[in-house]
């Protein structure tokens, strides 16, 4: 069996073509949606929204503190889009997703990620695509779980501007997930990683992302072969082993367009 494994497509569809060639099953572990691309502002969802231009203030604006002048701003670019601002947005979200949905040729197992509207997917995804979220599959006799979504500190709320709401949830959300998943997983797929330094420091931000203490517990007390998961674009360890478990940090694939390759 050989199984194509990729997260962090941010609108990649090309690529995602190119991946599902040669794989008895892909595996696609979130963040799907190009919604600001930092390497051409004139790209991804914000791009085609507002302009080069003004997203390349708004990379400004996000590289430096959160300030009473970066929100104004902020606010003030919604803001112009006028009173169906949240519909512009959601219609440029969904001319992404049907590039990317028709992307996956051969049969595929989805988790969303932060940066994706999972309430869209089932639009979208074909008899072939299985969307997973707190949910088991067999995939070449193998048991995979699915856990989506990034984290969202536990003394944090999420302000809602009416326009996009990133998928994010609190690690007592994750936990009840994996609490559901049985005990005899052999692969566990993720968008965020487990909580383990190494796993989750990003060297060019140089700052950790939240990994999942509620994946590090299943790990440890499940002991699939492998968890594989993204999020973490340029992690100080790409892998390692956490017990019986190979922990494997699947490559920031809008950039390098090559999928993981899991044989078994």
């Amino acid at each position: 069996m050989r199984v194509h494994v990729v997260s962090d497509v941010h609108g990649n569809a090309e690529a995602l073509a190119r991946a599902a060639v040669g794989a008895d099953a892909l595996v696609v572990l979130g963040d799907l949606l190009d919604f600001v691309d930092y390497h051409d502002h004139g790209s991804g969802i914000m791009g085609a929204v507002f302009g080069a231009d003004k997203v390349a203030e708004f990379a400004r604006y996000r590289r430096g503190p959160r300030t009473p002048e970066s929100i104004a701003f902020v606010r003030g670019m919604w803001r112009d889009l006028g009173t169906d601002a949240a519909g512009v947005v959601r219609e440029a979200i969904r001319d992404q997703y049907k590039k990317l949905f028709t992307a996956m040729t051969v049969p595929t197992y989805a988790t969303p990620g932060n940066v994706d509207a999972p309430e869209l997917w089932p639009e979208f995804a074909n008899d072939g695509v299985h969307i997973l979220d707190g949910e088991t599959a067999e995939i070449g006799g193998l048991k995979a779980a699915f856990v989506g979504g990034a984290l969202l500190p536990d003394d944090a709320v999420l302000r809602n501007n009416g326009v996009w709401r990133p998928y994010l949830r609190y690690e007592r959300d994750m936990k009840a997930a994996t609490d559901r998943l049985p005990d005899d997983v052999d692969i566990l797929c993720s968008h965020v990683p487990p909580a383990a330094p190494e796993l989750t420091y990003d060297v060019v931000a140089r700052r950790p992302e939240m990994g999942s203490t509620s994946l590090l517990e299943l790990i440890h007390r499940a002991g699939p072969r492998w968890s594989l998961f993204g999020h973490v674009h340029q992690p100080l360890a790409r892998r390692m082993r956490i017990g019986r478990t190979e922990c494997v940090n699947v490559g920031h694939f809008q950039r390098t367009g090559t999928p993981y390759v899991l044989r078994f």
